[in-house]
């Protein structure tokens, strides 16, 4: 589907879908029959609708969103790859099923890529081997502290950044352990192996996935909600594709922010509506990194997105930063979990 016509082809039944179902979708035998009675349509005609969305790139996928740093050992990763080089490095790095994100950015650290591993070691090991076969070294950013981190907002409006016509945004400071291991039954580890590339398209999707991992409905529903309590699952519903649906002006900036205030700025910054991730993570001073507060912004528009920034540099951060513009998707996909469950 191309970017600039997916709102041509929906309806106001297809608007609530894409707007409303992100997150809270039914975790019952058969979902479809409560989201049918709350659009007003039939459950065959909801499924369908969700199915046709998914198919044209509005959904990326429906399901789970699964959270890797609560279950495994997750980095965000940079390297300075030379530009006669940069195809190499990329497709090095790309190599690793472990790596489940690699963005080129507009800086002199040019590739960011995402590392999730079942544990720190093995996610270090991965680390050192790209750069024994890259020659590049790596910058090594673990997740220390959780603002606010969430990809979920209205994407049927005319809206030039993400969020723009709403107030506020709950925030809470969750600190994430670089050793982290998911506390998974065999149970949760069968149910997340599953679902990570999504849920079937079914009237009964929490069945199928019980028969494919030989459980019972019910024990499926039951580690659904657990899991989601737990966070290891952030949320159930239909994924956007943001990129699709207009939101591809999008900013990681940089800050500098000192210590003694980063925890009260970052949930500030966290709250503000435009402001869709919003993270802490290590300096390395020892590589030039001074950085610590890492905030995102998404815009349909890059001038609607830099005016953004320069109201949070003026009204909330006033510290030395930097814009880092996404120029090119390397890779994207879930982190594997059939590494994180079974390594």
């Amino acid at each position: 589907m191309v970017a600039g016509d997916w709102r041509e082809r929906i309806d106001d039944i297809d608007a609530r879908l894409v707007d409303e179902y992100q997150s809270g979708f039914p975790v019952r035998e058969r979902p479809f029959e409560a989201v049918a009675d709350e659009l007003g349509t039939t459950p065959v005609d909801a499924l369908e609708r969700v199915q046709r969305l998914r198919d044209e790139g509005v959904f990326r996928r429906f399901g789970a969103v699964l959270n890797p740093p609560v279950i495994g050992s997750s980095t965000l990763a940079a390297v300075k790859a030379p530009e006669d080089r940069f195809e190499e490095v990329a497709d090095v790095i790309n190599s690793y099923r472990q790596v489940n994100h690699n963005y080129r950015r507009a800086h002199e650290w040019n590739q960011w890529f995402v590392v999730t591993a079942a544990s720190r070691e093995k996610r270090d090991e991965i680390l050192a081997d790209i750069e024994e076969r890259t020659g590049c070294a790596v910058l090594n950013l673990p997740m220390l502290t959780d603002y606010y981190i969430d990809l979920e907002f209205p994407v049927v409006n005319s809206d030039r950044f993400a969020r723009e016509s709403l107030d506020s945004t709950e925030v809470s400071a969750t600190n994430i352990s670089e050793s982290a291991t998911g506390d998974l039954s065999e149970l949760d580890a069968d149910l997340l192996l599953a679902i990570q590339d999504g849920f079937p398209l079914s009237a009964t999707p929490y069945r199928d996935v019980a028969d494919e991992i030989g459980a019972d409905v019910a024990d499926v529903l039951d580690a659904v909600e657990r899991l989601r309590d737990d966070g290891c699952i952030k949320r159930v519903g239909c994924i956007v594709n943001h990129v699709v649906t207009g939101f591809d002006a999008n900013c990681m900036v940089v800050w500098d922010v000192p210590d003694d205030e980063l925890d009260e700025r970052g949930v500030e910054v966290g709250q503000l509506p435009y402001v869709t991730l919003c993270y802490h993570r290590p300096r390395r001073p020892e590589q030039d990194w001074e950085y610590n507060l890492f905030t995102m912004i998404h815009g349909r528009e890059s001038d609607a997105v830099d005016a953004k920034i320069d109201e949070l540099a003026a009204d909330h951060l006033p510290f030395d930063h930097e814009r880092l513009y996404s120029e090119e998707t390397l890779k994207q996909t879930g982190a594997r979990y059939d590494d994180l469950v079974g390594e």
